[in-house]
């Protein structure tokens, strides 16, 4: 009986990531065509990459991530290229730095993100010679942790 429990609320677990990493990229889906803003962190006023990714979790999951791309990257779990799922970060060396842009990964080699002044909120395809040459790594956001440990202190 505990093992079936047990397996039980894995699967409630489970079903939850799921049903929020499918509501934060529908979400994002929804915010196609905002401007593009330096420091910007709402659709109002527009969003650079860091606030737009920010955005989306905290909207989403109720995970606050930090502001700079960065320290998203440094926030979240290193996971392989060939493992990446909708939701997960990409980040591209787009200045000098490894993590200097972010973007959410949408699935089938396709990602969100707010590019660049002038622009808006699009999904762009991580194979184009551009960001293949740029890309410097995929994150996890740890969430289901934390839901399998709210789930387990039930």
């Amino acid at each position: 009986m505990t093992e079936k429990g047990l397996m039980g609320q894995f699967q409630q677990v489970r079903q939850t990531v799921a049903d929020r990493t499918s509501d934060l990229v529908v979400t994002a889906i929804g915010f196609l065509g905002v401007p593009y803003r330096r420091g910007g962190n709402t659709a109002e006023t527009g969003f650079d990459c860091s606030g737009f990714v920010r955005a989306m979790y905290n909207q989403t999951v109720g995970h606050l991530l930090p502001r700079r791309a960065e320290e998203q990257a440094a926030a979240t779990q290193k996971i392989d290229r060939s493992d990446l799922k909708p939701g997960d970060l990409v980040f591209f060396k787009t200045m000098k730095r490894a993590f200097s842009h972010v973007g959410i990964y949408v699935g089938e080699g396709k990602f969100i993100h707010a590019p660049k002044p002038g622009a808006e909120v699009r999904v762009e395809d991580m194979s184009g010679s551009y960001w293949q040459r740029r890309f410097s790594g995929a994150r996890r956001v740890a969430a289901a942790q934390d839901d399998l440990v709210k789930v387990s202190g039930d």
